[in-house]
């Protein structure tokens, strides 16, 4: 028996809850993940699952065995990284998770940078507004927008992003274009509700130094960022996103910036993962070129004067 692959499908079976999820990750038949286990606990003298008909758990035993075995795992990757051509040439499976809006106009198009630096490594890429279980998912580094609620994850601040006041203008010749703050009165927006932390989001302006808050009347919610840019973009009021976001609709002219003398607090952009990652070399040197792609001028982060 592979005792320090056993433990790397051990731990992928704790992690996502069962033999077939766990199987289908690593791409091994799942006839040897059964065995493996099998083996792993006679080895041990233990159980170390408690199998039932929905879920796998770990026993107590085995919720011991899981965080020495994530620990000894992380450990022998970083010491093969430092004897050996991996530091730097890093290899093997990076899963990264991002909204959609971020993989779609910042990330995905400067990829091919990151590749052809680093080209033994393979990418899975997930979009999406979603909370994620890093750990249960398998997922090895995230990007989210806004503040970092997540205290159990290393955060690495990455940007922060400018954010613009926006309408439609069909929504403007209908309900007029507001050019102070008391001109809002009337006028409408879309809500956006963060599938994070459920909080509802309105508008919200820098004035003064002081942050304040402005709801307005509303028929449409929404719980990702692509539907609250098209729920605008429809009419149904005015809304607060990102620059790089609403690049393109600003040069198409489907969206206009409204209210620019009144500025909007900037949303963090970062990058968080494992504490058992962080010495990952993969996951290090894909958060260190996101430092150096946020960074880049032309990122569409900030404004350009």
């Amino acid at each position: 028996m592979d005792r320090f692959n056993a433990m790397r499908v051990f731990t992928r079976i704790v992690e996502l809850g069962g033999f077939a999820k766990a199987a289908d990750s690593l791409q091994l038949p799942r006839a040897s993940v059964t065995v493996l286990i099998k083996q792993l606990e006679a080895h041990l003298g233990v159980q170390l699952l408690q199998r039932t008909t929905r879920q796998v758990n770990p026993t107590l035993d085995g919720a011991a065995y899981y965080q020495r075995c994530v620990q000894l795992l992380t450990d022998l990757e970083e010491t093969e990284a430092v004897f050996s051509t991996s530091r730097r040439n890093p290899r093997g499976t990076l899963s990264i998770d991002m909204p959609s809006g971020i993989g779609r106009f910042l990330v995905i198009p400067a990829l091919p940078a990151f590749t052809a630096r680093y080209p033994q490594i393979e990418l899975e890429i997930g979009l999406n507004d979603r909370p994620v279980d890093l750990i249960r998912e398998g997922v090895d580094c995230v990007l989210r927008g806004g503040l970092a609620l997540d205290e159990s994850l290393v955060a690495r601040p990455l940007a922060m992003m400018d954010q613009l006041t926006l309408a439609s203008p069909d929504y403007l010749e209908r309900m007029g274009t507001p050019a102070t703050l008391d001109d809002l009165a009337g006028h409408s927006m879309v809500e956006y509700v963060s599938t994070v932390s459920g909080k509802r989001f309105g508008l919200e302006f820098q004035l003064a130094g002081e942050l304040r808050a402005v709801n307005l009347a509303k028929r449409v919610a929404v719980n990702s960022s692509d539907g609250y840019l098209a729920a605008c973009q429809a009419g149904y009021g005015l809304i607060q996103a990102p620059y790089y976001h609403a690049i393109q609709e600003l040069a198409q002219g489907t969206l206009v910036e409204v209210l620019p003398q009144l500025a909007v607090p900037k949303m963090a952009l970062t990058a968080l993962y494992p504490p058992h990652r962080q010495l990952s070399q993969r996951v290090r040197v894909f958060v260190d070129w996101l430092v150096e792609l946020c960074a880049r001028p032309d990122s569409g982060l900030q404004r350009q004067a």
